[in-house]
């Protein structure tokens, strides 16, 4: 509980200043540190042959965005298809088979960060510093670009395109300028520092292969260990700032080398949900609206406090908790309620990484994990999780509009049948994605692989599925996921999940965006006050009961069931 009130209470603290600091990045207005941070845009703004001061209307910036991630990709994917020819290997990981390369390069592509390899074995430190760590950089400051591209265009949009019509003359800015920005000015800096203070704490920092030891137990037949070293350090920071998850060592920040000390926990959870929280601060700041932004803080802040404590209880004091085999798969060091709350952070920020395998989770506390990623706007990923959060801004006017007689308008602007139906589209896409490959694959048990053909088991392909989707990256490791079969189609759920749900919002906003501002009057549904807010968390709830109750039903609860009863 303790350390629950440190890290929530810092990151409250200095996630107020970075917000407004984010605000200002992100509207482009002139700062004190220009003619540094210039010197390292303005030449990348040159290579790219772009022009940062140009606005791009819905259509240019969703096509600079799947343009940059298109080519990306290719990249990533040639490089962990050819690894053990290039450089940095000291190693000798082998070439990643074609279905491995291309699943690792959609994953971190999609700051997802789901792993079906072990890092320290398979990943050359060439690989892991180019395409696991620039990927875990960029890629989330593309989603804080699509969600203040969404928020302009709910606000109007920049100035208008002349001489156009459509919806695709609304300036929503410059995607160029939007991704570059936050990456030099606030990522960046910010990894730099986390870096040092993991290096600090002993996480290694090196281009060293690792030295060769001589294992204590003398009986067994291995001689030799090469301990695996790198810059384990600078990922750290990446992945934990930039909500991606993943590790470098296969055990992530359970192995001791990624997360020695008791200090070095905390930093590494406090991280965990820094920049989401900073970004619901922003909204206040960038759109002027500070009762927006309170609306936004308060409601993920309700969320994430029941799902915290429940996971809290579930761990640590529910009934199940008296089975000892609840304490395989944790660190003994670092005790049963920093496991939940690390596990509670990194689901509802769609971060993923662990410092104890969720397979061994409390049924309970895996169920509130999975609860946390359907959901998927309980701070969520960066940008995502907003991004996310307006969808069920959205639907909540729609449905309080319908409840109360009045036309679902937001900010001065119609809810009309055109942006209802892209809703619907964003709320049926997730049960039938992920349902979808989980029922298929628990019907086919050649295809499962899991370890546990109980409840459990469907726990397990229903976590894996569900955190692909909401580009969490986390797992029930007791898969054994790196297959055809799993790398194919956990490749298809990242994508399902990452795309639409960026794309379409932004879709939507420009829609509204062109639509004739109306004032906001005495019968203007208020959506800045405690009442909606409750109504806004209702919906969450009850979209995601809906939709997913049974299976969860059949899986972690029925577990759950079946081990008090014994």
């Amino acid at each position: 509980m303790i350390e629950l009130i440190v890290v929530l209470g810092l990151a409250l603290v200095l996630g107020w200043p970075l917000g407004s600091y984010l605000a200002a990045v992100m509207r482009g207005e002139p700062m004190r540190g220009d003619r540094l941070w210039g010197r390292v845009e303005r030449p990348l703004y040159r290579l790219l042959g772009v022009d940062p001061s140009q606005g791009m209307g819905w259509q240019d910036y969703a096509r600079a965005f799947l343009l940059s991630n298109w080519v990306l990709g290719l990249l990533v994917t040639a490089i962990f298809m050819t690894q053990a020819w290039l450089p940095l290997n000291p190693n000798d990981a082998p070439n990643l088979r074609w279905d491995l390369a291309l699943h690792t390069a959609v994953s971190f592509l999609t700051n997802t960060n789901q792993q079906h390899y072990s890092g320290q074995a398979q990943l050359s430190h060439l690989a892991q510093m180019t395409g696991i760590v620039g990927l875990q950089v960029v890629t989330p400051m593309m989603g804080l670009a699509l969600v203040v591209a969404t928020l302009r265009g709910l606000f109007g949009g920049r100035q208008a395109r002349e001489g156009q019509a459509d919806a695709s003359a609304v300036d929503l800015g410059n995607y160029w300028a939007d991704v570059i920005r936050p990456t030099v000015r606030v990522f960046l800096p910010l990894c730099v520092l986390l870096s040092m203070l993991l290096t600090w704490q002993g996480v290694p920092s090196t281009l060293a292969g690792g030295p060769e030891v001589t294992p204590l137990d003398a009986s067994v037949a291995m001689k030799e260990q090469k301990i695996p070293l790198g810059p384990v350090a600078p990922m750290v920071a990446a992945k934990q700032l930039g909500t991606n998850g993943g590790g470098w060592y296969g055990p992530n920040s359970a192995a001791p080398l990624e997360n020695p000390t008791p200090l070095s926990n905390v930093l590494q959870t406090f991280s965990l949900i820094l920049l989401p929280v900073s970004v619901a601060f922003m909204v206040g700041a960038f759109t002027g609206r500070k009762k927006f932004s309170a609306l936004v803080l308060g409601c993920m802040l309700t969320m994430s406090l029941a799902s915290t404590g429940l996971a809290l209880w579930s761990e640590g004091h529910s009934s199940s908790t008296a089975d000892a085999a609840l304490m395989e798969g944790k660190e003994v060091r670092l005790g049963a309620d920093a496991s939940a709350l690390w596990a509670a952070f990194t689901t509802q920020t769609s971060n993923g990484s662990v410092n104890a395998m969720h397979d061994s989770l409390a049924p309970l506390t895996g169920l509130v994990t999975m609860g946390n990623m359907l959901v998927n706007a309980i701070w969520g990923g960066i940008g995502c999780g907003l991004q996310q959060f307006l969808v069920y801004l959205l639907l909540s006017v729609f449905l309080a509009g319908l409840m109360t007689g009045r036309t679902p308008e937001l900010f001065g602007r119609k809810i009309e049948a055109q942006e209802v139906k892209l809703l619907a589209v964003l709320v049926l896409l997730q049960p039938l994605v992920v349902l979808g490959f989980t029922a298929v694959t628990l019907a086919i048990p050649s295809l499962t692989g899991n370890s546990n053909p109980a409840f459990h088991g469907i726990s397990q392909v229903l976590y894996e599925y569900a955190s692909a989707f909401a580009n969490n990256g986390s797992g029930f490791e007791g898969l054994g996921d790196a297959t055809y079969w799993w790398n194919l189609s956990c490749a298809a759920v990242l994508a399902l999940g990452r795309y639409p749900a960026l794309i379409l919002p932004l879709v939507i906003a420009a829609s509204l965006a062109r639509k004739r501002f109306a004032p906001e009057s005495a019968g203007t549904l208020q959506v800045e006050t405690p009442t909606f807010a409750l109504t806004l968390i209702a919906v969450v709830v009850i979209l995601t009961l809906l939709q997913f109750m049974p299976v969860l039903v059949l899986g972690p609860v029925a577990e759950h069931l079946s081990m008090i009863a014994q």
